[in-house]
């Protein structure tokens, strides 16, 4: 029986600006909450496949991967990847997930394509969505299916004009596709 959607927490790490450790957030979250006997699902929504090269994954290992997930616009188990640390499973990226953004752009509810797929994945305490920097559709699909945002943040003051703008933005997003759901989108201070 598929999760409902609440039952997982699933967990964006987003930020529009590259380089400012979404990855490397990602798979330090990930792995302690595997350290800790959590089952931990980290879906690599970013085409450059930072946390599929990071956790291990191999380029030839990477089929299917999200980009034909979302292509397809269902699951697929044979997506789902184990990974060296126990616990701890990826959908890994692909450069073709670039070309998804492209796709995207005539599908209906194209907003809730990710969405619709972790509805149908079973067995997992947490998922973390490793986001592109940038707020393409990507991005969008990640933040409608979490239910909180990591924002990795810079120690500087151009990081905090770009805070505000993602902020407004996640409020946006929550108005538009979030607003009759149980579970809001939490703005994490700190």
């Amino acid at each position: 029986m598929p999760m409902k959607l609440f039952d997982t927490k699933i967990i964006a790490v987003s930020n529009q600006k590259g380089g400012v450790g979404k990855t490397t957030t990602a798979i330090n979250l990930a792995t302690s909450l595997a350290a800790i006997k959590k089952k931990i699902l980290i879906i690599d929504a970013d085409p450059q496949g930072n946390a599929s090269t990071g956790i291990g994954i191999t380029y030839e290992e990477r089929e299917p991967s999200l980009y034909k997930l979302i292509t397809l616009g269902d699951h697929d188990d044979k997506s789902i990847k184990q990974t060296i640390v126990p616990g701890l499973d990826i959908i890994p990226s692909s450069s073709d997930l670039a070309g998804s953004e492209i796709e995207l752009v005539d599908v209906s509810n194209r907003e809730f394509v990710l969405r619709s797929i972790i509805e149908k994945i079973e067995n997992y305490d947490f998922i973390i969505i490793d986001c592109p920097p940038a707020l393409g559709l990507l991005t969008i699909n990640a933040i409608v299916a979490a239910h909180s945002i990591i924002i990795p943040l810079q120690c500087e003051f151009f990081a905090l004009e770009g805070l505000t703008s993602l902020i407004n933005i996640i409020d946006l997003i929550k108005d538009n596709y979030k607003e009759n759901e149980k579970s809001k989108l939490k703005k994490i201070d700190g």
